[in-house]
């Protein structure tokens, strides 16, 4: 998975909202699912366009920043963790990718806007802070294909 483009959170939690304020004028409020991601991205910088930034999930990025023993930062704007980092090639990096405050924060977009819950894409990458915080948050219900069953939220 890559992504093109610059270096920027995932899903900035300004732009998610501004996604549910349109959203929720479309569509009534409790038959929308606000997706999250689970995983971030690690581009090359200074970033040229039209370049490719690797998917890392979001444990593994925490892990990078740890074993180069670089701050993790935080851009209140996106409400997401980033860092900057020097590979073995001398090649500058920085990674975007959420945690369990970044989480937490779209988390709490499912009951400012009255959505109908949360969806996940990748759902094979780890993250299990997310998966404390959803059974913290929210009651889980089992959704079924044939839409018999309710959605997280």
């Amino acid at each position: 998975m890559t992504a093109i483009g610059p270096p920027m959170a995932v899903a900035p939690i300004n732009r998610v909202r501004e996604v549910l304020q349109y959203a929720t004028r479309q569509i009534r409020p409790e038959k929308v699912m606000m997706g999250m991601a689970l995983y971030g991205y690690d581009w090359r910088v200074p970033y040229e366009s039209g370049a490719l930034a690797s998917a890392i999930d979001n444990n593994s990025a925490q892990d990078l920043a740890i074993r180069e023993q670089v701050p993790i930062q935080w851009d209140d704007e996106a409400a997401s963790p980033y860092f900057h980092y020097r590979n073995r090639d001398g090649e500058d990096h920085v990674v975007w990718f959420d945690d369990a405050l970044s989480a937490a924060a779209k988390m709490q977009l499912v009951y400012d806007f009255n959505l109908r819950g949360i969806s996940y894409w990748t759902l094979g990458r780890s993250f299990p802070q997310n998966w404390y915080l959803l059974k913290d948050s929210f009651n889980i219900k089992k959704w079924s294909a044939k839409g018999s069953g309710k959605s997280v939220g």
